[in-house]
């Protein structure tokens, strides 16, 4: 009797190690996929005999200086790790860059990267990350610490059943922005108004859950205020990053009818479009739930960034030091902004999306509004066209108008000057006198057949933006003529 009550107990205990280790076998998939591309990392650093209790917990700690290690991490895994609260990978040799979605991590304290091949975007101001209180990046190809602008790191705020801020009872509901402007939310009760999610219908929130998640949507929380309303930043459960658009052009617009609008414009799925993944009608307020996009629009990458090389001569920087006056604000390196072959890219899959708005349908689906500030770039440089369905409501235009507008976000791409009437009218001068060359941007690397491809892009961007309406080419053609510049572009 008293061989099986041990073996009873053993069993028992067995069994309570294997469901503690439960989410620490979930941790380490996460860890292990982030040092997929890694080269040197050993697994059997973070693995541990599933009978030793004492290993069976969250992983909160990476401590892997000096380990040899070579090649670029899949950051965004690290951010599932819900206990994480130091990360040491100092003295290796590391290389890309970090996504500001990496400093959004809610538990972490302390980071040391340095002495690493570490480029790009590699933090932000102190105040502005999470809650982290020691970090060292000094002795990086980064010359200073990145500082970004408010779209890469608006600090979300994580939701929270019980928010930290007191909470009117009953409505109406009053915001103010940043610009002084406001918008009202005329509903007694904060939970009366559903939020529907497409893609997760048996989510259960609420207009009062979007407040929560954007503390009453402070002006922290806030990213920009464009032309459609201002537009938030909201961390929903399930780390669900979306951002949060009101659509002040939208509030005569019937309620049903605008359910039957979004409900359509979900149903447009492409790869090169930034589709509503939800909605929530709360009064006249119409607002409409997107993915965030961290790396923000094609105008901030193409004309804000700076385009040098990171400079490797200085290994001196400190961990806080911040740009002088005068410099660029920024402060960060996008190398690959002087790669025809990227730009190149962006306009085909630009040409992608809206070509499939214009044709996937019987009736075309005309964006209004195409300028390089409602196209949003994904970490991989991939685009989306973003604000499609804001034209749903009225009528602003016409498919030769997209196709027009998207004549002159080519000849931004080529010539790396902001859109205005002076510059079309000068590119599409310089085309006619076969002196396209004139108008190619002189931050892009020339090289092989790159010159012959530009100047054909301004070709295409002429025909676009040509002055009879009938006479521009429609979208399939347009990304045909594009491809056929480059045919190894990839589908």
């Amino acid at each position: 009797m008293e061989t099986i009550l041990k073996f009873m107990i053993v069993i028992s205990l067995l069994a309570f190690v294997e469901s503690t280790c439960t989410n620490n076998n979930t941790d380490q998939k996460f860890l292990f996929k982030a040092f997929s591309s890694v080269s040197n990392f050993n697994t059997s650093w973070f693995s541990s005999s599933p009978y030793d209790s004492s290993n069976c917990t969250n992983i909160t700690q990476i401590n892997l200086s000096s380990k040899n290690l070579t090649g670029a991490l899949s950051w965004h895994f690290l951010t599932n790790l819900s206990h994480l609260h130091t990360v040491d990978l100092s003295n290796n040799s590391l290389t890309g860059s970090i996504p500001p979605l990496f400093w959004s991590i809610p538990t972490l304290v302390k980071v040391n990267l340095s002495k690493n091949r570490l480029g790009g975007t590699l933090g932000s101001e102190p105040a502005s990350v999470s809650s982290i209180q020691a970090l060292n990046l000094s002795k990086n190809r980064k010359r200073r610490m990145a500082r970004l602008n408010k779209w890469a790191i608006s600090k979300p705020t994580i939701y929270h059943h019980h928010p930290p801020f007191k909470m009117e009872k009953s409505g109406p509901f009053n915001f103010e922005t940043e610009s002084g402007s406001s918008w009202v939310a005329d509903i007694k009760e904060p939970s009366s108004a559903p939020v529907v999610m497409f893609e997760k219908p048996l989510m259960n929130l609420t207009f009062k859950d979007l407040i929560a998640a954007t503390s009453h949507f402070g002006k922290d929380s806030l990213l920009a205020e464009g032309r459609c309303g201002p537009v938030y930043r909201a961390v929903l459960p399930g780390e669900l990053h979306v951002a949060i658009k009101v659509l002040e052009q939208a509030r005569d617009v019937d309620h049903d009818d605008c359910v039957g609008l979004f409900e359509d414009l979900s149903r447009l799925k492409h790869p090169n479009l930034l589709p509503i993944c939800g909605y929530c009608i709360a009064g006249k307020e119409k607002l409409v739930l997107c993915e965030f996009m961290a790396t923000g629009d094609l105008h901030r990458w193409l004309h804000e960034l700076p385009t040098g090389e990171p400079n490797v001569e200085d290994w001196t920087t400190d961990t806080w030091q911040h740009p002088s006056d005068g410099e660029n604000p920024l402060n960060l390196s996008s190398p690959n902004k002087v790669e025809w072959r990227t730009r190149h890219r962006i306009a085909v899959g630009i040409a992608r999306g809206l070509a499939y708005l214009h044709h996937a349908r019987s009736k075309p689906v005309v964006h209004g509004h195409l300028v390089p500030s409602n196209i949003l770039l994904t970490d991989s440089l991939e685009p989306r066209i973003a604000d499609f369905w804001v034209s749903r409501d009225r009528v602003v235009g016409s498919a030769e108008t997209d196709v027009y507008c998207f004549g002159v976000v080519v000849f931004e791409l080529l010539t790396g000057q902001p859109s205005s009437d002076e510059m079309v009218g000068r590119v599409r001068r310089l085309v006619r006198e076969a002196r396209g060359i004139d108008a190619l941007d002189s931050r892009l690397r020339l090289g092989g057949d790159s010159v012959s491809e530009m100047v054909e892009g301004l070709r295409v961007g002429y025909l676009c933006t040509a002055e009879i309406p009938g006479k521009r080419p429609t979208m399939q053609q347009v990304l045909g003529m594009l491809k056929d510049i480059h045919p190894m572009t990839m589908e």
